[in-house]
């Protein structure tokens, strides 16, 4: 579930989507898939979980199932100290 006290970190994982795959950011819900529903391929998806690395200063596993825009937002708030 994403954490209502962080609307910033959804702003910011929804404007790193755009410049990595130009979708409008009226287009985002938390349950977007990602791949099925904006053809992200794994270049895509890797570019926003790069960018998300450098942005909140995290380190995101390879192995983590992060689907959807809601999946992005949970770990970003959940592991990062960096939420300004």
């Amino acid at each position: 579930m994403i954490s209502l006290a962080v609307p910033s970190v959804t702003q910011k994982v929804v404007k790193i989507i755009n410049d990595v795959k130009r979708i409008r950011p009226s287009r985002l819900r938390t349950s977007s898939d990602l791949s099925k529903e904006f053809g992200f391929d794994t270049v895509d998806l890797v570019s926003v979980i790069w960018e998300l690395e450098k942005s909140f200063e995290i380190d995101i596993p390879d192995e983590l199932p992060l689907n959807t825009l809601g999946d992005l937002v949970d770990f970003v708030s959940s592991h990062s100290k960096n939420l300004n």
